[in-house]
């Protein structure tokens, strides 16, 4: 009897101590995990191969992970899921519905969800990794690499009272095109000067076989910090931008009598909203004023400050370059529809 409790005393401390190694090596991993986190936490922006930009933003909530995503195009938009298994951190971008069956009057009998995401690994400061987006028919993966740089936190803002500036540039003679160049060399030239206004006259026949691919007007010259005053005229239903630096895009749209949203007129495409409606209607020459200094962006819309001073965290959709501290170019969006600028001038602020 006293042999029988000598061994299952044995048995309980032996199954006591594994259970409490088991435990200390689940913490051990809850530990090492919490610390591989931290490396990618914050913002990042991306080099994609093949030309694009993109921009990541990893956050730790209370109790789960978030982010949010730019991949080359578009808004920037919250992850669809966002986890840490090992030393790879897996972030959802998009799902996409996909119809495989459908009955005699046409209607779905069976469809799939097709995710695509990115596998991201640290890369001693940097970050670099795939996004991954598998075939239709479920055989295979086309992927496509990437490289990321951390982007330090944004400064204090100025004040804009204390800025001083250089002698104004004119930018647009209002006779030709000089000093102007198409981002995309391939595609075809919208621009013209009409009337002292360069106009894109960006028209997608009906009917067509062909949809005509029209290119972006930047400046040769690429600049810093400054002030741009120019007017536009955007038809009804029509869009634009004018990307500051070839990197941050303030909305050119119709947007009249809409409420303020991140993707109206003056507003920093999908970053910023304006603080109140200042648009007129389409079809009217309105006037910008905007300052850009460093990564701080003030826009006033016919006469009403609609971005006061606000920090710029990262690229926008179509973005030339990733490095938000190098010099770039004014560049105008001219693949989307009929838009016309007029007086562009550009005041550079001295450092």
């Amino acid at each position: 009897m006293k042999s029988t409790e000598l061994i299952r005393s044995i048995l309980i401390v032996t199954i006591l101590f594994f259970t409490s190694c088991q435990e200390k090596n689940n913490s051990n991993k809850s530990l090492k995990q919490n610390a591989g986190i931290s490396e990618f936490l914050g913002q990042w922006t991306m080099d994609i191969k093949g030309g694009g930009v993109g921009w990541l933003e990893v956050r730790k909530e209370e109790t789960y992970l978030d982010g949010s995503l730019l991949w080359i195009g578009g808004s920037v938009s919250p992850v669809s899921y966002i986890y840490l298994a090992g030393d790879v951190l897996y972030v959802g971008r998009d799902t996409r519905k996909v119809v495989r069956t459908k009955d005699a009057e046409g209607i779905e009998t069976r469809s799939n969800m097709i995710s695509t995401w990115l596998e991201v690994k640290k890369e001693g400061d940097n970050i670099g990794g795939y996004y991954l987006r598998p075939k239709s028919d479920g055989i295979g993966l086309d992927s496509t690499s990437f490289t990321g740089k951390k982007l330090p936190d944004v400064t204090a803002a100025p004040d804009l009272k204390t800025l001083k500036f250089d002698k104004p540039i004119v930018l647009f003679n209002g006779k030709d095109i000089s000093g102007w160049k198409l981002v995309e060399e391939k595609k075809t030239n919208g621009w013209s000067v009409i009337d002292g206004a360069l106009v894109n006259n960006a028209v997608h026949k009906e009917g067509e076989a062909t949809v005509v691919q029209y290119g972006n007007l930047r400046t040769v010259q690429e600049l810093e910090d400054f002030n741009l005053k120019l007017e536009v005229n955007v038809p009804e239903h029509s869009n634009s931008g004018i990307y500051l630096r070839g990197r941050y895009e303030v909305q050119v749209v119709d947007s009249y009598g809409i409420k303020p949203d991140n993707h109206n007129m003056g507003a920093l495409y999908s970053r910023i909203a304006p603080s109140v409606s200042a648009e007129k209607p389409a079809g009217t020459w309105q006037s910008f004023d905007i300052t850009l200094w460093e990564r701080h962006l003030t826009v006033i819309l016919n006469g009403t400050t609609i971005i006061d001073n606000q920090p710029v965290y990262g690229p926008t959709g179509g973005a030339l370059t990733s490095d938000v501290f190098a010099p770039g170019p004014i560049y105008l969006q001219g693949d989307h529809g009929v838009v016309s600028f007029r007086n562009i001038i550009l005041t550079p602020i001295l450092k």
